[in-house]
């Protein structure tokens, strides 16, 4: 009987964890919040029902000078992605550009497996490094369902001409709401630095509503070069300013990584 009970109490916290993860997840397509307006960052606790952020939330203005260097911190970092990534659907949320992938890419961060979910941009970047806001800033969104955890890989870009990443630049739904299932790989060789350091960790929150905290960052200092036109058209069909201002880091260490 005792072992009855604490496997139905195991499947009862799983369905919980299901629950969380779906409750952030699809609150950040909820449209009951924007970038400007009554509607925007400042009042996003607000509007967010028994919502009251934490003091770890993100994005944070990273300071290089005061990030803690560690060659050889015991968080190691390892991609386990196949060479051509399947995207299954794009959709435009109101808020973003979301891509959607099939199940099967992840990555190992603290000894843990977290999935890749989804990559999304904000334009201009939500991180800033050394006070800097960059033109626009990839999220890599993976997540350990067990543990309900997030792990978050980000990019800053710029505009260039070495990338095009033509999977991305030409299945961009232009009108709120609009969706496509779109079935087409990526490489993602072409969108990741030659080397995963030097690179920022900390620990924050997510930066849509409900801003959920516990989430890894890790962040690359290397910038990433995309093309004017994909840069254009993923703009355009988002909207404008769609970045959260930095919050304080009251008291977290940024740690900059270079093993």
């Amino acid at each position: 009987q005792t072992k009855s009970l604490d496997m139905r109490g195991k499947y009862l916290s799983l369905i919980f964890t299901g629950w969380l993860i779906s409750a952030a997840v699809n609150a950040s397509e909820d449209h009951n919040w924007s970038y400007s307006g009554e509607s925007g960052p400042a009042n996003w606790a607000a509007l967010e029902k028994n919502s009251s952020w934490g003091t770890a939330q993100s994005p944070v203005n990273i300071i290089a000078a005061n990030a803690q260097p560690d060659a050889n911190r015991n968080r190691p970092l390892a991609l386990d992605y196949r060479q051509r990534t399947l995207i299954n659907n794009v959709i435009n949320n109101g808020h973003s550009i979301q891509f959607d992938f099939a199940a099967g890419d992840a990555l190992a961060y603290q000894g843990r497996r977290f999935d890749l979910m989804q990559i999304h941009f904000h334009s201009p970047s939500e991180h800033t490094l050394n006070g800097i806001r960059y033109p626009v800033e990839l999220h890599l969104v993976h997540i350990n369902k067990a543990e309900a955890e997030y792990t978050v890989l980000a990019f800053f870009g710029f505009e260039g001409r070495s990338l095009n990443i033509k999977a991305i630049e030409q299945n961009i739904p232009a009108q709120t709401g609009e969706s496509l299932n779109i079935g087409k790989a990526i490489d993602f060789s072409k969108l990741f630095p030659r080397h995963l350091t030097p690179r920022f960790e900390y620990t924050g929150s997510l930066t849509t509503p409900p801003c959920t905290e516990g989430v890894n960052w890790i962040i690359f200092e290397d910038p990433i070069e995309l093309s004017k036109d994909t840069l254009d058209v993923i703009r355009q069909a988002m909207p404008v300013n769609n970045y959260r201002n930095t919050q304080p880091l009251n008291g977290r260490t940024a740690h900059w990584v270079v093993n």
